[in-house]
């Protein structure tokens, strides 16, 4: 009889012990939607960087979204021309320029005559700024992107902010319904808007400028990370063909940023490491002052790190200085992804890594290697077209504009004249034929049915908006660009240009990679999918159904 008391009362204890015990364990389910999602662009980060400069990296940063993440290794720009607002335009709409109109980061608008930036608007001002830099909205975007999907899902509950040092990255990201977007002024080094968004700044962006962290982190100067000799992916410093860091006369390490004029600084600062440490702060400000992913809903940060562009078309691919800046923001994203740990809990955010565009190797870097490659001037090029067809048929000016590798003709000018339109065109084609970089010309009208390879021809017809696009595109050899001796670009259809990084983490992303081939266009529909909502109106690409397996 006590044998059985004992043991009624010892069952009686363990099961009170295991009821207390699961009272007070923390649920380990991820919640249905993530409370927020953010998408990181890397200005001018070619894939290969992520392997290139591993070794070097800490283990928070890239390596975590890389080990813990879903890395699709082989995703490509399905279009031309590979510029950062096409690029970023194509990640948050899934719709390449012939169906989002924007195709450049500037364009020949036909219909005024005109040269057209991406993101100028003169119906707008500038809020924290009084000059052009403030007149900006998204207004030439055709379609939605997103960010304008999730807020469309829920009658606009959703908050959606964009950050970036350009306007492009920040207003292109953030769609047509935005919150907010902020970019920065190169004048004065704040943080400015529109009022597309709002009729003055609030009070959290105001106290972030008021501390002018620009001044203080300039005041740091830029040396290396590392000690100099761990460089060992990058060529010797103070190679000539790198052009100087701005504000200085210098392209080698190491750089007195504090010695840099008070006019000057605030530009110089684009093309630091520390731009982007400045941009990841200004982010967790927003997180904080917004309270995003605070709310029913799911909100949606969009950051872009431009300083990476600014630099990169500086030094070139392959400079210590680009290495140095990959070190460094490698830190920035390790903390900046501890900091969303702390807010919002490891599985309870989503994050996608990625590039606008890639870029070229400094064609004098190659030549050192006997490998082929060059550059042109457009602007040059235009000219000596011009000139070519005032001696041939009497018309000066024909040319309206040569950009994007396109050729826009002035059919007025030739009209009035009384010249053929269609000879303007053969001579036009002829010329361009005779230049040894050039490998084909046709009219944009006809790409349908002209010879081209793949991908190249696809690419092309993706990039093709009649109204807004030239009238003779041309194709030039890899390693080629329009440019100058020092420094590099990016543009083109090659690998260089458009094979980005491409990484899923976070809430419900289970680590893997695949070499499968994949398109900038297929982000934006992947995160509907994720988030069960509408894909833009706009989108071409599919969803990667790898990031939703469960």
């Amino acid at each position: 009889m006590n044998c059985r008391k004992y043991v009624n009362f010892l069952l009686a204890f363990l099961l009170s012990i295991n009821t207390f015990a699961q009272k007070n364990i923390k649920p380990t389910t991820t919640s249905t939607k993530p409370k927020i999602v953010i998408g990181i662009v890397i200005d001018q980060m070619r894939w290969d960087y992520l392997n290139r400069y591993k070794s070097t990296f800490a283990e928070g940063g890239f390596k975590r979204l890389m080990q813990n993440g879903y890395n699709f290794n082989n995703t490509f720009l399905p279009y031309i021309p590979t510029y950062t607002a096409v690029g970023h335009t194509c990640i948050y709409t899934g719709a390449v320029p012939a169906t989002s109109g924007i195709i450049g980061n500037n364009w020949y608008e036909k219909s005024i005559s005109k040269n057209m930036y991406c993101t100028d608007d003169s119906t707008v001002q500038g809020v924290g700024n009084n000059d052009k830099a403030g007149k900006m909205s998204p207004r030439n975007l055709w379609s939605t992107t997103i960010t304008d999907e999730l807020r469309l899902s829920n009658n606009f509950e959703s908050k959606v902010i964009g950050i970036s040092l350009k306007d492009r990255g920040a207003i292109l990201p953030a769609g047509h319904s935005a919150n907010a977007a902020y970019w920065y002024d190169d004048k004065t080094g704040k943080w400015i808007t529109s009022n597309y968004y709002m009729q003055q700044l609030p009070t959290w962006v105001n106290n972030f400028n008021e501390k002018d962290y620009v001044t203080s982190m300039m005041a740091k100067d830029w040396n290396t990370l590392l000690p100099i000799n761990n460089y060992t992916q990058s060529t010797t410093d103070d190679k000539p063909y790198e052009a100087d860091l701005p504000g200085t006369k210098s392209h080698a390490f190491p750089y007195e940023l504090s010695s840099i004029s008070t006019k000057e600084k605030y530009n110089t600062f684009k093309f630091t490491p520390y731009a982007s440490t400045f941009t990841f702060n200004f982010a967790k400000e927003a997180i904080i002052n917004e309270k995003l992913g605070k709310g029913a809903v799911v909100d949606f940060l969009t950051i872009s790190i431009s300083s990476t562009d600014y630099m990169g078309h500086t030094f070139g691919a392959n400079a210590v200085e680009t290495q140095d800046t990959y070190l460094r923001l490698d830190k920035d994203i390790a903390d900046f992804l501890a900091n969303l740990d702390l807010t919002f809990g490891k599985d309870n955010y989503l994050v996608f890594l990625t590039a606008d565009h890639g870029a070229a190797h400094i064609p004098a870097f190659l030549a050192e290697h006997k490998i082929p490659a060059g550059v042109f001037s457009e602007s040059i090029l235009a000219k000596d077209l011009n000139k070519i067809i005032e001696d041939s048929l009497g018309i000066k000016k024909a040319i309206s504009s040569l950009q994007n590798y396109q050729v826009y003709i002035d059919f007025n000018a030739i009209q009035l004249q009384g010249k053929s339109i269609s000879l303007v065109k053969e001579i036009i084609t002829q010329a361009l034929k005779s230049k040894p970089f050039i490998t084909n010309v046709f009219e944009t009208e006809k790409i349908t049915t002209t010879a081209l390879p793949e991908p190249i021809k696809s690419r092309l017809i993706n990039g093709y908006a009649p109204t807004r696009s030239g009238d003779i595109q041309f194709v030039i050899k890899p390693g080629f660009f329009d440019g100058t001796n020092k420094g590099t670009t990016h543009g083109l259809w090659n690998p260089y240009d458009s094979h980005i990084p491409l990484i899923f983490y976070g809430w419900k992303i289970k680590p893997g990679n695949t070499y499968r081939e994949t398109y900038m266009t297929d982000i934006a529909p992947t995160i509907a999918a994720l988030l069960q909502i509408q894909m833009p109106s706009a989108c071409v690409g599919k969803v990667l159904e790898e990031v939703l397996i469960k």
